[in-house]
């Protein structure tokens, strides 16, 4: 009996997280004999809050505690971030006093959740206290934190705040992502401050970071902006400070230049990766046609010059003219 409890619950949790309530409804019929759990509930209410009925995730809940069985973080949680992604703050907090009232302690996802939604509307003020509390209960930010609150900061032009808690993502070990970088980027840019990114390499040399990973997603930016000055600029510093640039970033280039209309500069960057034998790769491919998706015209007689100058094969281009490939980026 309890293997085979085991397996509807385990085919019940499938179903929700594919969104197929209706099928895992009907399991959750099936148990007799066996006691629907605090696991079972949870998965239907996280199940029915994918499908965006939130209503019947409620309904759900009373149904659960109706049996004695009460709401753990887990259950919480689901609950809120629907709420969240709604637009509904006011009554996540309503929940989230609630747990308070039951003694169901918030954690990282639970505080997560209530930072992003803040950040995403640009009340940093909010976000900074929920923040605060996190610390106060002795839960550590992590890198979902930091990522909320940079991309909030950019958000309301705040960016030496984001810039702030970049270097503090840095300095409890987490790397920061492309998005990551990017928002700096942008942010100082719409402020007519590239020098200020311009700085930022020697500042994070400062904290110990010294890859090619920052420079790459510096110039990546810069190249996506249009604002191959700063880019080639970033490359030069980059080169000076004896880092050699990879696939990515010289790609990057060339396509700028490419776009721009430099064409001559376009192939003095494509020889000197020749030279240093670098190819791009399917996955620059896919990354570059995802990011570039509007210039097809453009981009097709980019990737055409690139395979005549031997830096990608012509298998690749040959399957994805036949469609064989997608191009989606991970």
């Amino acid at each position: 009996m309890k293997l085979w409890a085991y397996r509807i619950g385990w085919k019940e949790q499938g179903f929700c997280r594919e969104g197929r309530m209706r099928e895992a409804l009907r399991l959750f019929k099936e148990m007799k004999g066996v006691n629907p759990n605090h696991v079972t509930y949870t998965t239907l209410i996280d199940g029915y809050c994918r499908v965006n009925d939130l209503g019947e995730a409620l309904r759900v809940r009373d149904i659960m505690e109706s049996k004695g069985i009460y709401p753990g973080v887990v259950t919480y949680n689901s609950i809120i971030r629907k709420l969240c992604e709604e637009g509904k703050i006011r009554e996540a907090n309503r929940v989230l006093n609630e747990m308070s009232e039951k003694n169901v302690e918030p954690d990282n996802i639970t505080c997560n959740t209530l930072i992003n939604a803040y950040c995403k509307i640009g009340d940093m003020g909010s976000a900074m206290k929920v923040r605060n509390k996190m610390v106060e209960a002795g839960l550590k930010l992590d890198q979902f934190t930091f990522k909320a609150l940079i991309h909030g900061f950019f958000k309301v032009r705040e960016m030496d705040s984001a810039k702030e808690y970049l270097f503090n993502m840095l300095d409890v070990g987490f790397s920061p992502s492309y998005s990551t970088y990017s928002w700096l980027v942008d942010g100082y840019c719409n402020q007519g401050n590239e020098e200020l990114v311009m700085k930022l390499p020697d500042e994070l040399l400062e904290k110990g970071l010294r890859n090619v990973s920052v420079y790459r997603a510096l110039i990546r930016r810069f190249c996506k902006l249009e604002r191959v000055d700063c880019a080639q600029r970033m490359f030069t510093l980059m080169q000076g400070k004896g880092i050699a640039g990879d696939s990515v970033i010289y790609t990057s280039l060339a396509y700028a230049y490419w776009k721009m209309g430099k064409v001559n500069a376009a192939s003095d960057v494509l020889n000197e990766m020749y030279k240093r034998r670098l190819m791009i790769t399917l996955k620059i491919y896919r990354c570059f046609s995802a990011s570039y998706a509007g210039d097809n015209s453009i981009l097709g007689f980019f990737w055409n010059h690139v395979v005549e100058r031997g830096l990608m094969s012509k298998s690749i281009l040959k399957d994805i003219k036949q469609g064989k490939l997608q191009s989606n980026i991970n």
